[in-house]
């Protein structure tokens, strides 16, 4: 096997030059069928989430294949910025990495040490498994393929992140500085004040590091006035979401029109 056979990452090429991409977190909805619906749906990755829905490796397995058959990338959030957790999420198939609450620059080294083989990681060896298709082929040119094509993002959602985004944003191969919105909020003492000054000002500082060393700010969002407002600021990587909070929002506008039309009818007999 040669670097260019093994599964491309068009979203980390894509941001690397400057661009966009656009896709879905996923928290509850892990039907077989959904890497199709999202491809359908134009997404350009889809990111699954460890930290907060008890989802296992064994099930993301699975997923992360059907996202390279579908020609989607597939992003794993790691519970955390832990070697055991980072290293089997990429083993498994996952394109990158997401990790919560990076708090300093010296974490964001070792997620990156975490991520990348000797000599410029702690990577442990393991070839012809799902991250390289289980195939054959020149070792040394895996390595390089695959350190340049995982993706590392880092959560910036406690203050101590804030006060280190500076330093994080500059520590090679990290590659996404994330918002985590709400946590952000609770640890600068405004819980959920997404247009408090505080909260503003720290997106502006995030932005400011992004920019300065290259590195592209990305964030969740809900509704589509959410989503112009943070690509008017500058937010290049962006997902929808919550998936089960989209299920309930749109089941609740349905059941709502059904009491309509029924008590409509009996108004009408």
């Amino acid at each position: 096997m040669t670097p260019h056979e093994l599964r491309r990452n068009p979203v980390k090429a894509t941001l690397a030059a400057g661009g966009h991409a656009a896709g879905a977190m996923v928290f509850e909805f892990l039907s077989s069928g959904l890497p199709q619906i999202a491809v359908n749906a134009g997404a350009d990755f889809l990111l699954y989430d460890m930290e907060h829905t008890g989802t296992g490796y064994e099930t993301l397995k699975a997923h992360m294949a059907l996202c390279g058959a579908h020609g989607i990338v597939p992003l794993i959030r790691v519970p955390r910025g832990e070697y055991a957790f980072i290293a089997r999420a990429l083993d498994i198939g996952a394109l990158g990495i997401m990790v919560p609450m990076v708090g300093t620059a010296s974490q964001a080294r070792e997620i990156v040490a975490c991520t990348r083989y000797p000599p410029d990681g702690r990577r442990g060896a393991a070839f012809g498994f799902a991250h390289d298709s289980y195939a054959g082929g020149d070792v040394a040119q895996k390595i390089a393929a695959l350190n340049a094509r995982t993706l590392v993002i880092a959560q910036i959602e406690t203050d101590e992140g804030l006060e280190n985004v500076e330093s994080i944003a500059a520590v090679g191969g990290v590659d996404v500085l994330w918002i985590g919105h709400f946590d952000l909020t609770n640890f600068l003492g405004i819980p959920g004040q997404f247009d408090h000054p505080r909260f503003l000002a720290a997106l502006d500082r995030v932005l400011s590091a992004c920019a300065k060393h290259d590195v592209a700010p990305a964030i969740l969002v809900s509704d589509d006035a959410a989503a112009r407002e943070f690509a008017r600021r500058g937010f290049r990587m962006m997902a929808h979401g919550i998936d089960h909070l989209m299920l309930q929002q749109a089941m609740r506008n349905s059941i709502a029109s059904l009491r309509a039309s029924l008590s409509a009818k009996d108004a009408s007999a």
